[in-house]
């Protein structure tokens, strides 16, 4: 199953960099990660970074999450964010909008971890099953999780126990996951 997600990733990162290249002549561009120290950094403009996909350095594992709350996590959730070093990439999934978050960096790679542990802190407080964030919506409320009980993906309503499954696994998510870049 690991293997899959990240060659599932692995496909839609590529996907979204052809489509970037396609519709702009270039490598996909942010300006929010503008002036933040990233491998994947290939140019710097005016206000924004052109960027492609890294290998990963670190060890591919979220073990400080699973030992800061005693629990075991899913193992495409640490395959897909120790998959590569990337930019966050919007795609559409059944019509939806959403980012899927990615990780910059080695330093990026710490703060994903304290903000999974956080996440699962308030998920434990609520007393709600334990998931974990993959990308996020348009709304604030609203999140792409794999929930950590079952592997299905959900989109969930922070703070509530409001959630719905839209894909049976993550590789089956990033499988039907469709590009979107800044010229859509």
């Amino acid at each position: 199953m690991i293997e899959q997600t990240t060659q599932a990733l692995n496909d839609f990162t590529r996907r979204y960099c052809e489509q970037w290249q396609q519709q702009t002549g270039h490598a996909p561009a942010s300006s929010e990660l503008y002036g933040i120290p990233s491998p994947c950094i290939v140019a710097t403009h005016e206000d924004e970074v052109w960027w492609l996909p890294q290998p990963f350095t670190l060890a591919k594992n979220l073990d400080a999450v699973e030992r800061a709350l005693d629990i075991q996590l899913q193992p495409d959730v640490a395959a897909f964010y120790t998959a590569q070093f990337a930019g966050d990439m919007a795609g559409t999934y059944d019509g939806k909008a959403l980012s899927l978050i990615q990780v910059w960096s080695e330093d990026d790679f710490t703060r994903v971890q304290e903000n999974l542990i956080g996440h699962l802190v308030m998920k434990r407080r609520l007393k709600h099953s334990p998931t974990l964030f993959i990308a996020t919506t348009e709304s604030e409320l609203e999140v792409v999780s794999v929930c950590n009980l079952s592997g299905e993906v959900i989109i969930e309503q922070l703070g509530t126990q409001k959630k719905q499954v839209i894909a049976p696994s993550l590789e089956s998510f990033l499988t039907s996951l469709q590009p979107l870049t800044a010229a859509d």
